[in-house]
């Protein structure tokens, strides 16, 4: 495998899906001159996510958008031989029903290359969203990879069951904001800025993986984003990075070498002791 050059994004995506495909022919031209082969945008890049966590106002959601939608299709003629992962809410018609789904699409030009729905629902998020039940790895140009999108991450079983399919890479699309009950006066004090940056770490170094994490910036509603995109290496080293404002965080790396360095004297997955773990049920919480 060359040496590429991966990149995620931190920005801000409002409920305007044609001014954020406008948005992108900026960011993905930038990232093309750049040479970047792996992009990774932010959770909701198209229409934008959720404006209050615990009471989502139903007459304020995210457009409702698959797959062969024309917006789908301009970023893929954007994204040319790029790999472009976006986040999108996602209608399916399953059983006679329509369900709105928080999910990712990885694509190029030539198609869709994998695709994810949000398994984990932090808050009111499940008011809205149906929930996704699978974490699959996929092959692309730039490698096997797989996707989480935000609250999936604080999840170690969701990463390390990517990485168990075979991924070496890992894109974690956000639209992580701050705490909505532990207001701190600055972004960089903030707990969920923290657990942000812990997650992103931990999940590539205990699965020696490099992990693309991309948020959304500025505010909507009750909500006010992080930012933070980050690159990082599977010894859990952050190679790039942005702060809480837009900008673009960009790495030039093996992909493949690196995490086979990472693995020469320690390789965590092929040392795991299965049947000493177990998964007893999960207990019942009351509020």
């Amino acid at each position: 495998m060359p040496v590429r050059r991966l990149a995620a994004v931190a920005a801000q995506f409002g409920r305007d899906v044609h001014r954020a495909v406008a948005k992108l022919e900026g960011i993905v031209g930038e990232a093309r001159d750049a040479g970047v082969g792996l992009l990774v945008l932010p959770d909701a890049t198209l229409g934008g996510y959720l404006s209050d966590l615990r009471d989502p106002d139903p007459r304020d959601l995210p457009t409702a958008l698959d797959e062969d939608s024309p917006f789908v299709q301009r970023v893929r003629e954007l994204a040319g031989p790029m790999v472009v992962c976006l986040g999108l809410a996602e209608e399916v018609v399953e059983d006679g029903e329509a369900r709105l789904y928080n999910a990712a699409l990885a694509l190029t030009g030539d198609g869709v290359l994998g695709r994810h729905r949000k398994v984990h629902q932090p808050a009111g998020e499940s008011k809205v969203y149906a929930a996704g039940s699978t974490f699959d790895a996929f092959d692309t140009p730039v490698g096997r990879m797989g996707m989480l999108i935000d609250y999936d991450k604080t999840f170690p079983e969701a990463a390390r069951t990517l990485a168990l399919d075979g991924a070496q890479v890992l894109a974690c699309l956000s639209a992580w904001p701050a705490s909505v009950t532990d207001r701190a006066s600055r972004l960089p004090q903030d707990r969920q800025s923290r657990l942000f940056d812990l997650y992103d770490q931990a999940r590539a170094a205990e699965n020696q993986v490099v992990l693309l994490s991309s948020n959304q910036t500025g505010v909507m509603g009750g909500l006010r984003f992080l930012g933070q995109a980050k690159v990082v290496g599977p010894g859990g080293d952050v190679l790039a990075r942005t702060g809480a404002k837009g900008g673009m965080a960009v790495a030039e790396l093996d992909v493949e070498a690196e995490v086979a360095r990472s693995r020469r004297v320690l390789h965590h997955l092929a040392e795991l002791s299965p049947d000493a773990y177990r998964c007893p049920p999960v207990p019942e919480v009351h509020p």
